[in-house]
């Protein structure tokens, strides 16, 4: 969109443009392919002189409409969407990233994100290196190698709700010549925009808020189009030098600003295929246009759930970024002024045994393997999501055993305080 629109009307009119006598409504291009009359056009296609579509796999134009929007939410340049948040992860670090490279992590982002870098990568040749998001600058900055080729940290981790000083993991990023990635899945683009701050690369796991109704998987990757990839050939070949497998194309040489997402979408989709399906985009589509209205409640609630439970006497503890003397209360207000998301971690003075005695007791509340949708929902990560960390590392991702994390929905703030409070008081 040309005009400078508030967020509000780009959730609305952001992305699909009908032209006379056009679908109002975004079409769902169900099509693995698409005709040419042309084999010399195809060509051209596929050797990247040409945009247009040709197979759903590397762009469909239902997925390109809602990546469009999500990239001017965010403030970027370009994005593609993927079948999945950590998809779109493992994508925007393995677009710079190769055997013998290193990653800087921040050590509280969500387990999986965690495994990922630290378990499946390395047996690819990525080693990273994780920090506590609270260390000072100079302490982070003895994390980086001179193979060090990213950073990656969670503006609102899930779960422990660390809140990430964007601004300092920018700086250190910035001064060994490399870029931020910030998964900005919690907050969502109406909340924060890390961009402002000095990120690079955001990536969001878009079967949270963005869908909002828990219906579709997906994932997207936005690129600021900031970084200087042509400014550190040595450190960035692949995007800097030619890509045999297109016939000797130099990203940054023909796509500038787009480089990142243009590389992204024609070589590791085209390899490894983790493409959304339009109709996911399509679905996803239609929660976008209610982001606007849907944060701000999840937040509102969210803030007077945990307040409840702040006064309740068998709590034992409650960590919401939104509360007023909690540790990143401050942090919080500079990078989310207008609310940070529906998500709240605490534990019961009974432990991990009165954890999941409560938990079973909630009538609204559901146990699911789910979080950030409009229904209000409960977890405990150390049983679920994070099992697969051993104590120390549970520790070391902010995750104590006895913690519940709580995704507070849209309904009304009473009745989900009321079922908390029955299934805590029994």
């Amino acid at each position: 969109m040309s005009e400078n629109y508030a967020k509000e009307t780009i959730c609305i009119q952001s992305g699909w443009k009908p032209g006379n006598g056009e679908a109002r409504v975004l079409p769902i291009y169900q099509s693995t392919t698409f005709k040419y009359e042309s084999s010399e056009q195809m060509g051209r296609l596929f050797n990247l002189e040409e945009s247009g579509y040709f197979y759903s796999r590397l762009q469909n134009p239902t997925n390109d409409c809602v990546a469009a929007k999500i990239c001017e939410l965010e403030g970027g340049v370009a994005a593609m969407l993927t079948s999945s948040g950590m998809a779109a992860t493992f994508y925007a670090v393995f677009n710079i990233c190769g055997a013998g490279d290193h990653v800087v992590m921040s050590s509280t982002v969500y387990g999986g994100s965690h495994n990922l870098l630290t378990v499946t990568m390395k047996k690819m040749g990525v080693e990273t290196t994780v920090v506590d998001p609270d260390a000072d600058y100079e302490t982070i900055c003895q994390a980086f190698r001179p193979n060090t080729k990213c950073v990656f940290g969670e503006s609102i981790a899930n779960p422990a709700l660390v809140v990430l000083d964007i601004e300092k993991f920018a700086k250190a990023a910035h001064a060994h010549n490399v870029p931020l990635i910030v998964d900005n899945t919690f907050p969502t683009p109406i909340n924060c925009n890390p961009f402002k701050w000095g990120a690079d690369i955001v990536t969001h796991s878009t079967s949270k808020y963005m869908d909002g109704h828990a219906m579709a998987l997906g994932g997207c990757i936005v690129d600021s189009g900031n970084f200087d990839w042509a400014a550190y050939p040595d450190k960035f070949p692949g995007l800097c030098t030619p890509d045999e497998s297109y016939h000797g194309v130099v990203y940054t040489e023909r796509f500038g600003k787009a480089a990142f997402i243009t590389k992204a979408t024609s070589q590791l989709m085209r390899d490894l295929g983790s493409c959304q399906s339009p109709q996911n985009a399509f679905l996803l589509n239609v929660g976008l246009e209610t982001l606007h209205l849907r944060m701000p409640r999840h937040c509102e609630n969210a803030l007077k759930v945990a307040q409840f439970l702040e006064g309740n006497d068998k709590v034992a503890w409650v960590n919401y970024p939104g509360l007023k003397g909690n540790k990143y209360y401050d942090l919080a207000q500079k990078y989310m002024p207008n609310g940070t998301c529906g998500v709240i971690s605490f534990g019961l003075k009974g432990g991990r045994k009165a954890a999941e005695d409560m938990m079973e007791k909630l009538k609204l509340a559901a146990i699911v393997t789910h979080v950030a949708d409009a229904r209000t929902c409960v977890l405990h990560p150390a049983s679920h999501t994070h099992r697969q960390m051993n104590e120390e590392q549970l520790k070391e991702a902010g995750v104590a055993a006895d913690l519940i994390r709580l995704s507070v929905g849209i309904e009304n703030a009473d009745d989900i305080i009321a079922d908390l409070a029955q299934a805590i008081a029994d």
